[in-house]
């Protein structure tokens, strides 16, 4: 399994496409940033999970004097099994909610996470998608048609893949692409970078690219990439 790309590699490029995102448009009267958490909870990710729950709460700490966040998270596992939690705005809340979940083998679901996250924009302004996995197991195609819409809704994919699979790599970048987030590789040994993106992305949703720059020089390392890579914006 490969290490998450030291800077100048994948993980500047991700901070770019960040950087290069749309600011995202609250509807009126929203206060908070909303972002959907979509985990993979099959078998091959039971190790990840908890690592995963651990660093959520970089997401809400990063964004707390912007106003917070709003977040849902959402998650397959098994066969058909796609389940989305009310919105919580703690990382406590949160993390009860993982807690919960236990990781069954099954196939991925991707497909229901684009088209749940399409609908709840229809209806309640999102402004981004975190989607983190290890495997694709679905038709591509099917799965550009659902980032496309999203890109054209605008709500961009912020696309983490754990692990070397070739076809996952190539999938979450489309989904990147199309909708017009971004795509970053990571492994088990990421955690601080890994938990430095999810804020940075938690505080694109909520605050735009100046609450992401500020972001950026606080955190220094890669994160501080996303200042440099502004400039001229």
């Amino acid at each position: 399994m490969s290490k998450l790309p030291a800077p100048g590699g994948a993980v500047a490029d991700f901070l770019t496409k960040v950087a290069e995102t749309p600011t995202p448009v609250h509807a009126p009267g929203q206060i908070r940033g909303r972002l959907i958490f979509a985990l993979d909870a099959t078998a091959s990710r039971e190790p990840a999970w908890d690592h995963a729950a651990r660093i959520q709460g970089e997401m809400f700490a990063a964004t707390a004097a912007l106003g917070g966040l709003e977040l849902q998270l959402a998650f397959f596992r098994g066969f058909g099994e796609f389940k989305v939690s009310r919105w919580v705005a703690d990382s406590a809340a949160l993390l009860r909610l993982m807690g919960q979940v236990r990781c069954a083998a099954g196939e991925t679901q991707i497909a229901k996470v684009l088209r749940h996250a399409a609908n709840e924009t229809r209806s309640h302004r999102v402004n981004a998608l975190v989607l983190v996995g290890d495997a694709v197991e679905e038709d591509l195609d099917q799965l550009g048609h659902l980032a496309g819409e999203l890109g054209v809704l605008g709500l961009p994919v912020f696309a983490f893949h754990e692990g070397s699979d070739p076809v996952a790599a190539y999938a979450f970048q489309e989904i990147a692409r199309l909708s017009r987030g971004a795509y970053c590789p990571f492994d088990a040994s990421s955690a601080h970078q890994l938990r430095d993106l999810l804020g940075a992305v938690a505080t694109f949703a909520v605050g735009g690219r100046k609450a992401l720059a500020d972001y950026a020089r606080r955190k220094g390392g890669e994160v501080r990439l996303l200042a440099k890579s502004m400039e001229g914006l």
